[in-house]
């Protein structure tokens, strides 16, 4: 029995709120189970030093944790004077991943910037910053459509990510922090609205797993997956 009463292929509730910022371009609160994100979208017409005159566009992202989403109060990274080495890590998969997702050429020489602020935690930071990361993005693309400033859509597909593991050895979907801090192995799945792969991060976290095992947690992904999509479709009437 998972703790909080789960099947073992079954997600949290998920639920995807648009609109809620003044001044985004995009952005939207995502809830999965306990875990709360704010993301947003803010668009630049400019790009990074690296690719200035290519013609191609940019897309990154910035992440943090307030300091009450967990259960005791964490110091702010400004007051440190950096940025962890977590936070760096997070914020590069989730650019990197939605960057899987969009025809750059299509977007032009500018830049789209999505931030995503953790309110509250509950395990699986990463991947719902990166399931509403997209929503935000996606919003922020139907702004330059309807403005006229692009005329092909630039996003391709879809893009969300799960956590899937072994707790208690059996294989889960959708990891919470009870199951998370003690599971086996643990590990996160970044895919396309078609099934395809963008990064698959895996790791025993006090057993091996076996290639049987990891082909279950494929599959529990690609449920995850599809269920994700299907939600974020239904948020922005894509």
């Amino acid at each position: 029995m998972r703790p909080s009463g789960r099947n073992l292929d079954e997600m949290r509730v998920v639920s995807i709120e648009t609109g809620v910022t003044k001044h985004a371009e995009g952005s939207c609160l995502i809830r999965v189970g306990d875990t709360h994100v704010l993301c947003t979208a803010s668009l630049e017409e400019r790009v990074p030093p690296f690719i200035k005159g290519s013609g191609l566009g940019w897309v990154t992202a910035e992440y943090g944790m307030l300091p009450r989403s967990t259960s005791s109060r964490m110091r702010r990274e400004a007051t440190a004077g950096k940025q962890g080495g977590r936070t760096v890590e997070i914020q590069r998969l989730i650019g990197r991943s939605l960057r899987a997702g969009i025809d750059r050429v299509a977007l032009g020489e500018r830049q789209i910037t999505v931030d995503c602020d953790v309110i509250q935690a509950d395990g699986g930071t990463r991947c719902a910053s990166i399931t509403g990361g997209w929503v935000a993005l996606r919003l922020a693309v139907n702004q330059l459509l309807k403005s006229g400033d692009v005329v092909t859509d630039p996003l391709i597909d879809p893009v969300a990510a799960v956590s899937c593991g072994i707790y208690a050895g059996q294989p889960v979907l959708d990891l919470d922090y009870p199951e998370d801090s003690t599971a086996g192995v643990d590990g996160n799945f970044i895919m396309t609205g078609s099934g395809q792969l963008i990064e698959v991060q895996m790791s025993a976290e006090g057993a091996t797993f076996s290639r049987g095992q990891m082909d279950e947690l494929m599959g529990l992904a690609e449920k995850g997956i599809g269920e994700l999509v299907d939600i974020q479709r239904a948020a922005t009437g894509a």
